[in-house]
């Protein structure tokens, strides 16, 4: 808490608006992103989004209505994105991955007026597949079965008739003055909503947390003072921007400090590669397994990776000898983890510069200045260091609520301010804050309580292995049991009786396993979170053997 950092961003912008405004004058020339080609300076961008803010205004959007964007990370996201904001327009992202009604029913609990859409991403029309989820209803615009919708702007040259294509959008936009852009910018305080950010519903219907202009400043000016992000960076943003980690802690975060955006629209190592050197990338967030699938590609070394010098990632899961090998293999001089969620607006603690590499590497660091965090029993007692429980977390970055969803608020936050966050962590003595697991995704063996981070974290320690994941499954003796799925080194003959034997010799017995299937490849989401309501409904083997301890 006593932690000397810059300027609260929050009152030195006051609003997104601003802040796009600011950094087009302070870094003019810098360049702020590189697509492929195309490359925009700060000037550029900050011109690109006052034309989309004026485009919103003349397509009728008022200050709080709400805007959605349903496309990769690219640079026409940003722009779009950042348009609506600056015309008081509250953003809606939403996930790449959704189908047609999934994101149709983002669109329908939001009631969002206008839609940006990508036009073909990963051989998916999103047109047809949204087009497809709506055709029944009773509205009159583009979409029948989302009234509330009274625009969609296709972000490419092409669209259908009654759509409207990025060009043209942006046209209509040149009648309205200037002023009227800048009126509705300056419009805006630190008290008003920003955007609305979908929870990624890898455990249950995704819910919408309510954030505001300044909750965003002040947590990502905390966060890049932390990370000790420079203007001289060049940050490769593979993590999306639907999600806290790519949207806030990626494009928001460059426009604090003007780093260069290079943003990726696929979670492809072979394409971080590319771009980590042929754009000399010195920032590189993301999931553990993105840096790991880095380490091991087998063309790593046929690229210049030497200007990369800050590493943030986060998970229950983050092994040791990955943070070595950052260090050491690619020479990486910050690796950091964090912790956050969406209704933290995205962080909660993190690691400080400075910190030995098995504190990064078994927590998620001390809480940010300006935040507590507590570790509570089921009674919602606080628990003393080393004791395991629901993680509270209270401060000025928590959300308001749930969009419309009083009940669901009610569950999640306290009468006093603190957030549920349904994850099971451990304090220590330090402060620092181990993650070990979510509270739905713990199971009982036997009448212990076992937590599958914990025992994918030292299965991770099997050098056959490059992924796993644990799911408790019905046990008719013990009540459930363990269930891992693992993902081979290639070349590894490693059995599933191999690694069950391994497993009880370095686990209590209710932790090992009772069954393993090999596969692939975990099922990721966008964001790189292993989805295990996948694995629960039982995903195929696909590599081809499955195992079974029999003696528990």
């Amino acid at each position: 808490m006593g932690e000397r950092l810059d300027q609260r961003a929050d009152t030195a912008h006051g609003s997104l608006a601003r802040l796009v405004r600011t950094a087009a004058a302070r870094h003019g020339s810098r360049e702020a992103v590189v697509e492929g080609r195309t490359r925009v300076s700060y000037a550029e961008l900050g011109a690109r989004v006052e034309s989309a803010a004026a485009a919103c205004v003349a397509a009728g959007v008022a200050p709080g209505d709400r805007v959605a964007v349903w496309a990769p990370n690219t640079l026409d996201w940003i722009v779009s994105a950042l348009g609506a904001v600056t015309s008081g327009a509250v953003l809606v992202p939403v996930n790449t991955r959704f189908k047609g009604a999934e994101a149709a029913d983002v669109l329908r609990r939001t009631r969002a007026r206008l839609l940006f859409v990508t036009g073909t991403f990963l051989g998916t029309s999103y047109v047809a597949s949204l087009r497809r989820a709506t055709e029944q209803g009773d509205g009159r615009g583009p979409l029948p079965g989302l009234p509330h919708l009274e625009r969609v702007v296709v972000l490419a040259d092409d669209a259908p008739a009654d759509f409207t294509t990025w060009r043209a959008f942006l046209a209509a936009g040149e009648a309205v003055p200037p002023g009227a852009v800048r009126a509705r910018a300056d419009a805006l305080g630190p008290d008003d909503l920003s955007d609305i950010i979908f929870t990624s519903g890898t455990t249950g219907h995704p819910k919408g947390a309510v954030i505001t202009h300044g909750q965003t400043l002040r947590a990502y000016g905390v966060w890049s003072e932390l990370a000790g992000l420079r203007a001289d960076d060049r940050y490769l943003i593979v993590n999306p921007f639907f999600h806290t980690f790519g949207y806030k802690a990626g494009v928001i975060a460059c426009l604090l400090r003007g780093a260069t955006m290079v943003p990726q629209s696929v979670f492809s190592t072979e394409t971080a590669l590319a771009n980590l050197a042929a754009e000399r990338i010195s920032v590189l967030p993301g999931p553990p397994a993105l840096h790991q699938q880095l380490l091991d590609h087998p063309d790593r070394a046929r690229h210049d990776l030497s200007a990369l010098r800050l590493v943030v990632t986060g998970a229950a899961v983050v092994p040791l000898e990955l943070v070595e090998r950052l260090r050491g293999e690619l020479k990486v001089a910050t690796v950091l983890t964090a912790y956050g969620l969406s209704e933290s607006t995205g962080v909660v603690t993190m690691c400080r510069r400075g910190d030995p590499p098995e504190v990064i590497a078994a927590t998620s660091g001390r809480a940010i200045p300006g935040t507590e965090v507590r570790v509570v029993d089921a009674a919602g007692r606080p628990l003393p260091p080393g004791e395991p429980g629901e993680v509270l977390v209270r401060g000025y970055h928590v959300m308001s609520g749930y969009f419309e969803d009083p009940a669901a608020t009610a569950c999640a936050r306290t009468p006093d301010g603190w957030l549920r966050t349904g994850d099971v962590g451990v304090l220590d003595a330090a402060g620092n804050l181990r993650i070990t697991d979510r509270i739905k995704d713990m199971f009982i063996v036997g009448g212990f309580n076992a937590y599958p981070a914990e025992i994918e974290q030292l299965l991770a320690r099997h050098p056959d292995l490059t992924e796993v994941a644990v799911i408790g499954i019905p046990d008719r003796r013990l009540g459930e049991v363990g269930k891992a799925y693992a993902v081979r080194r290639p070349g590894s003959r490693l059995t599933a009786d191999d690694l069950i034997a391994w497993s009880r010799r370095e686990m209590a017995n209710y932790k090992v396993p009772r069954e393993v299937d090999f596969v692939a490849a975990l099922p990721r989401n966008a964001s790189g979170k292993v989805m295990k309501k996948v694995l629960r409904r039982g995903l195929g083997r696909s590599d081809g053997e499955k195992g079974r301890d029999q003696v528990y």
